[in-house]
């Protein structure tokens, strides 16, 4: 295929991959020369004369595979924005293919021959700290991969990693094919509840299916949480929950269970390949936890006084829906309506009232002057630059002296050809190896589409979380890719993004960009006091919803017999011994956990959220007890953070910036769930 677009030196500007050319036929093509291209990379390392050196095998490494690089971010981020069926065959047929590939380099004798021998001499080589840290990265990524098994036990390593990346592809597959193809078609009689905004997303998203003159709910979670919050007719709430909570689990072809049971059971095996009990163990040995009972440390004494909190939270919720006539006991489809109206009494506050200042376009320019007063980068936004999907907006990042950053690409819109949720990705790594080379982020959210886009309040979190982790991307100041931005130990990866989120909620950025949709005025400061009173409202909830979850994925990554795992009985189990309300339910039920199944980095690690906040809470307090949110000298601190990359260690980079350890206090403050609250 002599117009493949992979196989020509862009000339788009940036660098950015020409969308407007890259067609599903160009990637089979692309990804078997990549993997040639590799894999002779590779054989040229490891079959040189020359002995081992820094820059003939670790510098080597760091060159290799460019166009498999290039070819993957395409792919896989065109595959979970804007996926069709013929990138669906593709991932199906390539996904092991790609495992495998990685995996035998991983495995490579001699590769890891010449890594041993100069991790060996390490002390004695004048590494510069960032080029110490990342052979002593290889070296351990490598032995974490199997390096030193016997030649049998390479060989079902790699076929477990093969299959894995099977599975973990049709996994998620299943959970999209079940939220596109399901969707709860209203009509005017069944809106009863439902504020504007619910019901222009509503008419919005049923003009996008084609359906004329009604309303359509999805299972976008942007689509789901205003109707269980706002509609009056229980009996549609119920019918969207089932649905919303059964994602994965229907039987027939796109049953998760089986998978899962399947997943389970390989990495169980995986880990005991490598010498450890359980896959949480091998997990976490890589990781700032370091080991399943220091995750549990963690975990526990936030679950307990959470639960407590719940159990208050629902007297109140009971207490209103007597009053209103409902003598049946509260279901989780309930929670959400029930505890808008205990809000709506308490501070007065009604997120109807709310989310009209809170306008998309206003929320992403806060973001960016937050961006430019902490870190002193701007944003330009570029036209007519070739995108993937009409949603998709590019702005080009520029430093304080004018100096070229990065570019941001920011795809906001739920759509039935996107998976769910929200997370940030890259076309590109900054590094400086041969030259500077400069990021290329992408951020996507699920909100639904308006005129113009309304967010909720922890719609608002959620685009300045996910900017967080693209500005961890877009400051990073490394030399090699290895070590860019986000390619940091998973249990610290949340803390730029989660710090990042306070910036939405303080009163300085609320009074300038939250302003009404229709009038353009500013959220009144009567609102605002109210609004910001109730941020630890129903925190007891949310936390039994996520911290449950969290314990699941560490239980389950424990098992120690995974390839008999009855899932459903093994979840029942599980709720039953952990006490976990009825009323509240998991956050992801495990037959559409993406987070653990879709992929594997999550697994044994859901808890990072939890962890980074820790981080984040104690972090913030730094910019509260200095009296100014934009203190420039912590600033510059936190940024070494963002740009340092895995060039460090986390726990040094942290203490660095904050001049101590963390403390768990600021987090058990932030979420009410200390004594009083």
């Amino acid at each position: 295929m002599t117009d493949n677009p992979f196989f020509e030196t862009w000339t788009t500007p940036f660098g950015l991959p020409p969308f407007d050319r890259i067609r599903p036929e160009h990637f089979p093509p692309a990804f078997d020369r990549a993997m040639a291209e590799h894999t002779a990379e590779i054989a040229a390392i490891t079959g040189s004369a020359a002995a081992p050196t820094f820059a003939n095998t670790v510098e080597a490494l760091e060159r290799s595979g460019r166009l498999l690089d290039r070819v993957s971010r395409v792919f896989f981020n065109l595959d979970s924005s804007n996926s069709s069926d013929p990138l669906e065959t593709i991932a199906r047929d390539y996904s092991s293919k790609l495992a495998l590939h990685q995996m035998q380099i991983a495995l490579d004798e001699d590769l890891f021959g010449r890594i041993a021998e100069l991790h060996a001499q390490r002390e004695t080589l004048g590494l510069a700290a960032d080029q110490l840290r990342l052979l002593e990265r290889y070296h351990l990524r490598l032995m974490r991969s199997g390096a030193l098994l016997r030649p049998e036990q390479k060989a079902r390593m790699a076929a477990i990693v093969e299959r894995l990346a099977i599975l973990h592809t049709r996994f998620g597959q299943n959970v999209l094919h079940d939220e596109r193809d399901w969707q709860l078609v209203l009509d005017e009689a069944d809106l009863d509840g439902l504020p504007g905004f619910a019901r222009a997303a509503a008419a919005q998203a049923a003009e996008e299916r084609g359906i004329e003159g009604r309303w359509v709910v999805t299972l976008a979670r942007s689509s789901a949480e205003p109707f269980l919050t706002f509609s009056s007719r229980r009996d549609l709430r119920r019918t969207l929950w089932e649905a919303w909570t059964a994602r994965g689990a229907h039987e027939g072809s796109s049953d998760n269970a089986p998978l899962i049971r399947e997943i389970v059971a390989l990495r169980a095996e995986q880990a005991r390949l490598l010498g450890y009990d359980n896959f949480a163990a091998y997990r976490l040995d890589d990781s700032m936890a370091k080991a399943p009972d220091a995750v549990e440390r963690l975990l526990l004494p936030v679950w307990e006084p959470a639960k407590e909190k719940a159990r208050v939270e629902l007297t109140k919720l009971e207490s209103v829906a007597r009053a209103e006539g409902l003598n049946e006991p509260i279901e989780p489809w309930d929670w959400r309506y029930y505890a808008e109206k205990v809000r709506q009494a308490e501070y007065d506050l009604d997120e109807a009232e709310v989310k009209p200042y809170f306008v998309l376009d206003n929320l992403v320019e806060a973001a960016f002057d937050t961006a430019r007063r902490l870190f002193g980068v701007t944003f330009s936004e570029c036209s007519d630059l070739p995108v993937y999907h009409p949603d998709v907006r590019v702005w080009e990042v520029r430093d304080s002296a004018g100096g070229h950053v990065g570019v941001f690409l920011h795809d906001n819109f739920a759509r039935p050809a996107k998976r769910s949720g929200a997370w940030s990705s890259r076309y590109r790594d900054q590094e400086t190896l041969d030259g500077a080379v400069a990021p290329i982020v992408v951020n996507n959210n699920n909100f639904a589409k308006g005129v113009p886009t309304l967010l909720s309040f922890d719609d608002a979190e959620t685009l300045f979380h996910e900017f967080g982790h693209g500005l961890h991307s877009l400051l990073s100041r490394v030399r090699y890719r290895s070590q860019s931005g986000t390619a940091v130990r998973r249990d610290f990866v949340e803390f730029p993004s989660q710090i990042f989120e306070h910036w939405m909620s303080t009163p300085e950025t609320l009074r300038r960009y939250a302003r009404h949709y229709e009038t353009g005025t500013p959220i009144p400061e009567e609102l605002l006091r109210r609004l910001l009173a109730a941020r630890t409202f129903n925190q007891g909830f949310a936390t039994v919803e996520y911290t449950g979850a969290a314990l699941l994925d560490l239980e389950l990554h424990c098992e120690p017999s995974p390839e008999a795992l009855d899932l459903a009985l093994f979840e029942r189990q599980f709720l039953d011994r952990i006490g976990m309300p009825k009323e509240v339910g998991l956050r992801h039920r495990p037959a559409h956990f993406q987070h653990l199944f879709a992929g594997g980095g999550y697994a044994a690690g859901y808890y990072a959220y939890l962890w980074a906040e820790v981080l984040e809470a104690d972090g913030y307090a730094a910019f509260t007890e200095a009296g100014d949110v934009f203190d420039p000298e912590l600033a510059a601190r936190l940024k070494t953070i963002y740009s340092a990359g895995d060039t460090r260690d986390p726990m040094e980079l942290y203490r660095a910036f904050r001049g101590r350890d963390p403390k768990i206090d600021a987090l058990l403050e932030q979420r009410g769930l200390t004594a009083g609250k």
